[in-house]
């Protein structure tokens, strides 16, 4: 009886080693898998792979971030909100993902929502560009009051110097613009909201005095002055 107790204890563990290096083996093969892929340019054999990986991995996989970060290159704006939402279960804190949700969800026209995220994102960050985002959504919804208070407060923050915003122009091109001198023509913008003209005048002044090629923030000052 023990002899036979003995074998079946033995053949159990060579069972479960023998499956756990099988999984092993199938997670290396998806991995070389998406690596070839990403150097053909084939996102939608990586984005099968990591499928397949997350479900060898688990729910704590992290190639549910690799997968969110290959749908928002795409600009598959629904399934990187879906799959941000994923990752965010189970770290609710995870700054890129919350960051990707609120711009997919921002892309995809829900603007009240992308808004609740970005105002989580900047408590938790306290970032100049996270805060901009913020003050803006609340200007495009008409909460003149908190857009102001959200961008006084952003003003006051450190830049990087490295974050840069892209305005159109026309119906044909865009300009690059600073952040830091993005920050005042927004201001600007939620002044002549709140009929502040005069401080609107100054905030686009400032806005020119750091980039002084910014075609938007001159016109507004042209049309104040």
């Amino acid at each position: 009886m023990k002899i036979l107790y003995t074998v079946l204890v033995f053949s159990m563990i060579s069972m479960s080693v023998s499956a756990q290096s099988s999984n092993e083996e199938a997670i290396a093969i998806e991995k070389k898998i998406i690596a070839k892929a990403k150097r053909i340019g084939d996102p939608g054999v990586a984005s099968y792979s990591m499928y397949k990986l997350i479900a060898l991995e688990g729910d704590n996989s992290t190639y549910k971030d690799s997968l969110t970060y290959m749908y928002y290159s795409a600009r598959k704006y629904g399934s990187c909100f879906m799959m941000a939402a994923e990752v965010l279960k189970r770290d609710p804190k995870n700054e890129a993902m919350l960051e990707l949700k609120a711009s997919s969800l921002e892309s995809l026209g829900a603007l009240d929502k992308a808004m609740e995220t970005y105002k989580e994102l900047f408590v938790l960050t306290n970032n100049n560009y996270h805060g901009y985002n913020l003050s803006k959504l609340e200007l495009s919804m008409n909460k003149f009051e908190d857009a102001y208070a959200t961008i006084k407060k952003v003003e006051g923050l450190n830049d990087t110097g490295k974050v840069q915003v892209n305005f159109s122009i026309n119906q044909t091109h865009t300009q690059q613009i600073e952040l830091i001198a993005a920050i005042p023509y927004l201001k600007g913008l939620i002044e002549e909201e709140l009929k502040k003209n005069d401080e609107a005048k100054l905030s686009y002044q400032k806005a020119l005095k750091i980039q002084p090629e910014f075609v938007l923030a001159k016109e507004k000052l042209d049309k104040l002055n």
